[in-house]
């Protein structure tokens, strides 16, 4: 799943995809290096107090992207990631097929309305708190089970999200790595992801340039992860993960189709 942010603000990339023209030239990049999903995303969740953005100004980075880039690349499933019940029936409505929404339809809870009608696919991902904090170590009070309580309030989500009509096969999970997470807490998860996938559901992982990475690697720019963030991509497969969000697309490429032939000699699935 190769990430395009059109937003001045992300933490790793921000400003760089602005223009219509330079997120859809991004977006064939990436499909060319080997993305099998796009997600597109208008609004920052930064660990530094993100902006937020309302509705139309999202609508409007957002939707000539996703127009463009299903006319350009009509096999190329299109994903946006918004909590916004608007920004998602709009952006369904122009051709995106997927709804990543890091708060797993908490913010928005009609959002799970507008994804049950359309037939999309969602990410459930777990986070805690608002958009201005969900990145931040505010709401990061964990027991001594850090897994087992991201199941549990993932659990919560999906038991929503079913009730207001999403399909079990549309539903993928999203254990939200550095979201309301310190560095320990977020490995602590990746540990344990086999128990995550236990439960049923396809798993996304979405450690790219983070935090946790640099903290474990030791390097400071966020850019500069490529190497630790492949490293705990190919420990996700492993355990598990079938879907990888990132924003270096032909490296992860080439490494997770080098474990994933590795792994099927093992007989893995």
């Amino acid at each position: 799943m190769g990430i395009i942010n059109v937003t001045p603000d992300s933490f790793s990339d921000g400003g760089n995809f602005l223009s219509v023209d330079a997120a859809v030239a991004q977006g064939e990049r990436l499909a060319e290096e080997g993305a099998d999903v796009l997600d597109i995303g208008g609004e920052s969740t930064r660990p530094q107090s993100p902006t937020p953005v309302d509705e139309p100004e999202e609508l409007r980075r957002v939707l000539p992207v996703v127009r463009e880039l299903s006319r350009r690349l009509p096999n190329v499933p299109l994903s946006v990631d918004t909590v916004k019940s608007e920004v998602a029936l709009a952006a369904l409505d122009a051709g995106a097929e997927i709804i990543n929404d890091v708060s797993a339809f908490r913010l928005d809870p009609r959002s799970a309305d507008v994804c049950a009608r359309a037939g999309a696919g969602v990410v459930l991902m777990h986070s805690r708190g608002g958009v201005r904090d969900m990145a931040s170590y505010t709401h990061a009070h964990y027991g001594s089970d850090v897994a087992g309580e991201v199941m549990a309030e993932l659990c919560a989500r999906v038991e929503t999200a079913e009730a207001r009509g999403v399909s079990r096969e549309k539903i993928a999970l999203d254990p939200g790595i550095g979201f309301s997470k310190r560095g320990e807490q977020s490995v602590a998860v990746l540990a344990s992801l086999d128990r995550l996938v236990a439960l049923g559901y396809p798993l996304v992982v979405g450690v790219s340039r983070k935090r946790v990475v640099g903290e474990l690697s030791g390097v400071r720019e966020p850019a500069d992860r490529v190497d630790g963030t492949i490293g705990a991509n190919v420990v996700a497969l492993t355990l598990g993960a079938r879907i990888f969000r990132v924003h270096d697309v032909r490296a992860h490429r080439r490494a997770l189709d080098v474990a994933w032939g590795i792994l099927r000699s093992r007989g893995a699935s």
